[in-house]
């Protein structure tokens, strides 16, 4: 059952009055996510507001209020009203002039209906009034929502047509908020999924790791795999890896650790690091993320024996990903601090070591030790030390 917008919070924000009483209640309607996830009761932080205004009047209108405008997106009709409790998108209403499968050519509209058939999904493309909150659905979007189904606006093909990427969005949508498959959608991704190779490996990446970090993308990646959309995104995903991801997912929520789209895609890949940095150039990962998915590709059998000595050497996240990709036990580490070795240079110089090679030897020779007896106090540490400066080290 869908709720009423009256009830959801950010309908009461003090910004949003401020930009309604800026702009005109007859010129805005929000619109969007913040619409959609307020109906089902799903937190919201962003907020979207569609305009009849040119983007020149809404930049005026708000500086004539106290607002102040980022031009953000100003060639596509998008300005940003800074607000205290968080950004609006505030943006012209628009059709589609032509299309190529990666980018539109837009011009400005008057017409809500226009603006709205140009969106993807019909639970997209719902907009309320900004003061009655009075829900305006043109396509059958509230149905939808309340059947949790997600449909294209129109003919499935041809909206993917139009952008590519939203092959990719449908899959994310309907992971989020579907459950009854629209046939029409399948077979038109299915059909159309060599279409993805037009796209940038950025936007593919981005809706990559959003559909990975939602809560079960598994049987949705099963299906994008049997329907031959993930191998053309993903080819090094074969069903075992497939598999994997089915089985760190069901290790996440039994050890109750959060979801994380980048050990989620380690799991669709085999454990090589040559494929793992393939697979970061080839999606543009960030340094980090990169870092992440190749340490997660060198995992071990053997890094379940000791997992905290594991984070000591990785750090905790990268030792959570390999003992939970290698079917270990992170729990030992969730919410603990890696200690700081106290032993120094210095202390092994007082007890008549020459500087030099063999200090670092003694270090590290210390060091390993410790961490294999599972970080013990600083007396210990002074008695492995005696007994390494007794074997005749110094």
């Amino acid at each position: 059952m869908l709720r009423d917008l009256s009830d959801a919070d950010w309908t009461k924000r003090e910004g949003l009055v401020l930009l309604t009483r800026a702009l005109g209640a007859e010129n805005i309607r929000w619109v969007g996510g913040a619409v959609r996830d307020g109906l089902l009761g799903v937190a919201v932080a962003d907020v979207d507001c569609a305009t009849k205004l040119m983007p020149a009047e809404v930049i005026a209108a708000c500086g004539r209020a106290g607002i102040r405008t980022v031009p953000t997106g100003i060639d596509h009709g998008t300005v940003t009203a800074i607000l205290k409790d968080g950004p609006v998108e505030v943006t012209t209403l628009r059709r589609d002039v032509a299309t190529d499968g990666r980018r539109a050519t837009i011009a400005f509209a008057q017409d809500w209906p226009e603006d709205a058939a140009r969106r993807d999904f019909t639970i997209n493309a719902l907009y309320a009034h900004p003061e009655t909150l009075e829900i305006v659905d043109y396509f059958g979007g509230l149905a939808d929502l309340a059947a949790r189904r997600v449909r294209f606006i129109g003919e499935a093909a041809a909206r993917i047509a139009e952008d590519h990427l939203r092959i990719l969005r449908y899959y994310r949508f309907q992971t989020r908020f579907g459950a009854d498959l629209d046939q029409e959608a399948e077979d038109a991704c299915a059909e159309l999924a060599h279409t993805l190779k037009g796209l940038s490996r950025e936007r593919i990446a981005s809706e990559l790791l959003a559909l990975l970090g939602l809560p079960d993308p598994h049987p949705t990646i099963a299906r994008m795999r049997a329907r031959g959309v993930l191998p053309v995104i993903l080819p090094e995903a074969c069903p075992p890896q497939v598999a994997a991801l089915g089985r760190l997912i069901a290790a996440e929520a039994e050890q109750g650790i959060a979801p994380d789209p980048i050990r989620r895609l380690a799991a669709l890949l085999p454990p090589m690091p040559e494929i793992a940095e393939t697979v970061a150039a080839r999606l543009r990962l960030s340094k980090a993320q990169r870092a992440r998915l190749v340490a997660a590709a060198q995992r071990k059998a053997e890094d379940a024996a000791n997992p905290r000595a594991l984070a000591y050497r990785l750090t905790p996240p990268f030792a959570i990903d390999r003992l939970l990709l290698g079917r270990g036990d992170a729990r030992v580490l969730q919410g603990w601090s890696v200690p700081v070795f106290p032993l120094k240079g210095g202390a092994i110089v007082a007890r008549g070591v020459t500087a030099g090679p063999l200090v670092a030897r003694i270090l590290q020779t210390v060091e390993a030790r410790w961490v294999a007896e599972g970080f013990p106090s600083a007396e210990r540490i002074e008695a492995m030390l005696a007994e390494e400066l007794g074997t005749g080290a110094a």
